[in-house]
């Protein structure tokens, strides 16, 4: 028996490297080899009246430095999510990121998340280091339930 609300629920994420353009690609610089492909959580081609466009990664184990996104910007707010993946420690992210809002370098190695307003040059953003896989939500308020560069 199908419900009224179930087509609100996404409950088979699928690839969405397609809807995506990837900051990296510009400079022929390839996903890093420590991050799934990205996973649509929620965007308009799944469930139509959506206005959010959600992607989700996991982040695994690296011991060394590497870059992942190139600096860019959006026309819409954007929040970036680091979810650490201990029960135990909600707040221990498993790694350390750094990301650069408009020139200024910040570094975490805590659960975070950023809210990145319209328009702001945003990255590059990386790992100096991964020790335990962490998940990565990247959430487009674009209005159109799209992802749009």
């Amino acid at each position: 028996m199908s419900g009224k609300y179930d087509h609100l629920f996404v409950t088979n994420f699928k690839e969405c490297a397609s809807d995506m353009v990837y900051e990296g690609d510009v400079a022929g610089q390839r996903l890093p080899p420590n991050l799934s492909e990205p996973l649509a959580a929620m965007r308009a081609a799944d469930v139509a009246s959506a206005s959010t466009y959600i992607t989700t990664s996991w982040v695994s184990q690296i011991d060394h430095e590497v870059e992942w996104v190139r600096e860019h910007e959006h026309i819409y707010d954007e929040v970036l999510m680091f979810v650490g993946n201990d029960p135990n420690n909600q707040n221990d992210l498993g790694g350390e990121v750094y990301m650069t809002i408009e020139g200024e370098k910040h570094v975490f190695t805590t659960t975070t998340s950023v809210f990145i307003p319209a328009g702001t040059k945003h990255c590059p953003l990386g790992f100096h280091k991964v020790d335990r896989p962490f998940l990565f939500f990247a959430v487009a308020l674009s209005g159109t339930g799209n992802y749009m560069p």
